[in-house]
């Protein structure tokens, strides 16, 4: 297994209760393709660098965890046709 990061940042229209449901949805998400679990750490709303499909701030959330090839191709892919989530990135940890 291999170490990823995955930072995405979530729509600051929503309140509490959905960024929470949001970042169980993408958890169980890794873990139920094959991936564990590191991290997973809300850093709360902030002001974007430069304004994304009108908006200025954003829900920010870094997740680690480990998982074969597969785990974060799957992840993008469902970040990619989400309306939830507005960035992300997804990178492998150096060793």
């Amino acid at each position: 297994m291999r170490a990823y990061e995955a930072m995405y940042i979530i729509r600051p229209d929503f309140d509490e209760e959905k960024v929470q449901a949001t970042m169980e949805k993408y958890s169980s998400l890794i873990q139920n393709n094959g991936g564990e679990l590191v991290k997973v750490d809300l850093w709360g709303k902030r002001r974007l660098a430069y304004e994304i499909n009108k908006l200025r701030e954003g829900f920010y959330v870094l997740a680690k965890f480990n998982g074969a090839p597969e785990t974060p191709a799957e992840l993008e892919r469902n970040f990619k046709i989400s309306d939830d989530v507005i960035r992300y990135l997804i990178v492998k940890e150096g060793e």
